[in-house]
């Protein structure tokens, strides 16, 4: 019994530990030292808590001595960019917004040459929450990250909604790959971020069907309300409360 729930932990941790480093703040420092911003694009379906996510990775930011703007992209819900707005008023990082119904792609753009310009050191850039199966959203998101490059695409998804989250990042992955912007290789999700960890206990398996199913590692989890409720993965103790 023993040497299978030995042989179970090496698998899931395995599993669950990323084929290559993901260490977000060495990335923003490599960044920094080529004198140009480090950006990172927060996608996913509607009502996941993007933006809440972005401000608890922007405070993190802050925290460590760096200098943050917030792309404001989601040009389609109204009320995104006031929302935006509110988070960067309590954060004290400024929001490059260009209001409503507008090419979020040529935003994000634009946002990224005004951080270049102004030294800041780091871009989170919001974008519209959007089904993975409404093709023309997929497009324009498809268009942002593939005009942009960015240095992380970031998939925020709920742990509370288990295989549905699998669902959801597999087709987010295929849709992005579908409707490549550009002749390049199309960019796909690069990591995940689960929200609402701190609330799930027994459906803590969906981060391993994610991570197993997109070959991506789930880099941050949101643990609550405020914007210090942000953590690393621990696999660790994933693995003991799969196994206990």
């Amino acid at each position: 019994k023993k040497a299978v729930k030995v042989a179970l932990e090496e698998a899931l941790s395995r599993i669950l530990t990323p084929k290559q480093s993901m260490d977000v703040l060495r990335e923003v420092r490599a960044c920094k030292a080529k004198g140009r911003p480090y950006v990172a694009v927060f996608v996913g379906v509607n009502g996941v808590g993007k933006s809440t996510s972005l401000s608890k990775i922007a405070f993190w930011l802050k925290s460590q001595g760096l200098k943050v703007l917030l792309a404001a992209c989601d040009t389609f819900r109204s009320g995104a960019v006031e929302q935006l707005k509110t988070h960067a008023a309590r954060l004290d990082v400024p929001v490059y917004e260009k209001g409503y119904n507008k090419d979020a792609a040529s935003i994000a753009l634009d946002s990224v040459k005004f951080a270049a310009a102004n030294g800041f050191d780091v871009v989170l850039v919001d974008t519209a929450g959007r089904m993975q199966d409404n093709e023309p959203l997929m497009r324009a998101l498809s268009k942002l990250v593939n005009l942009n490059n960015p240095d992380l695409v970031l998939f925020v998804g709920e742990a509370l909604v288990g295989n549905d989250s699998i669902d959801q990042v597999t087709k987010f992955n295929q849709a992005l790959k579908e409707t490549a912007y550009g002749s390049g290789e199309p960019r796909l999700i690069d990591g995940i971020m689960l929200t609402k960890f701190d609330t799930i206990d027994d459906k803590v398996g969906a981060a391993v069907s994610m991570v197993y199913s997109t070959g991506q590692p789930v880099i941050f989890v949101g643990v609550g309300q405020t914007y210090t409720d942000l953590k690393k993965l621990n696999v660790g103790n994933i693995v003991k409360l799969l196994l206990r």
